[in-house]
């Protein structure tokens, strides 16, 4: 990517508005269009679902896929939760009742929680 003065020897890189750093190496969340979405502009909504066979399953969606890193999230909220858990299409599916854990651990993390 070009940057400002390109070619001139006062050619500097093209930095993140947020952290400072060249676009090359900042961490920011962004979309799928490269623009900033931080955590505090997602609502995640969680919802609890009853699955063939009788079982139980919080679901929670409404979070970018590109900015948010689900499989992170997963992660956590398996190891918070003590329960198995999938992304699947763009969901993160948690195997139980675990509504008001994943909605502390993601109001914590900065997300706006919706428990529906």
């Amino acid at each position: 990517m070009a940057g400002l003065f390109d070619g001139t020897p006062l050619e500097r890189p093209v930095t993140c508005e947020t952290c400072g750093k060249p676009l090359a190496d900042c961490r920011c969340p962004r979309d799928a269009s490269g623009r900033l979405l931080p955590p505090g502009k997602q609502t995640a909504r969680i919802l609890l679902e009853k699955r063939s066979g009788g079982k139980w399953v919080t679901r929670i969606a409404g979070l970018d896929p590109c900015a948010s890193d689900l499989g992170d999230l997963l992660h956590q909220l398996k190891h918070r939760c003590a329960a198995g858990g999938a992304v699947q299409d763009d969901h993160i599916l948690i195997q139980g009742d675990h509504r008001e854990a994943a909605g502390e651990m993601l109001a914590a993390a900065g997300y706006r929680v919706r428990i529906q």
